[in-house]
């Protein structure tokens, strides 16, 4: 059974026992959390999809930690202008194991 689920703004496909990474979500780490915007659903059965989400189906997953990712270096240039600019950028995530899967 799989399911597809958003959040963030992105959309994953998630079994149970996955390790995922996910946009910062405002949880403490070791905590549960729950998706309830799950947007389609395979089962033996079949293929479900929700519109635009379906009903009653929720994802449990519990929290392992938050933290940045990787540096990111952007750099800005523009020629004969003597105008250079360096920037950096660390994404926070959080890092989940899918645990259940409710439909």
């Amino acid at each position: 059974m799989y399911a597809i689920i958003e959040t963030g703004g992105k959309q994953y496909k998630v079994e149970s026992g996955d390790v995922v990474y996910v946009e910062k979500l405002n949880a403490e780490a070791d905590s549960e959390v729950t998706f309830d915007k799950v947007v389609a659903l395979g089962t033996d059965d079949g293929f479900k999809a929700g519109t635009p989400y379906v009903d009653g189906a929720t994802v449990t997953a519990k929290v392992l930690k938050n933290g940045k990712a990787k540096k990111v270096v952007v750099a800005t240039y523009k020629p004969k202008k003597n105008e250079k600019r360096k920037l950096g950028h660390r994404q926070p995530y959080t890092k989940v194991e899918i645990s259940a899967i409710n439909a």
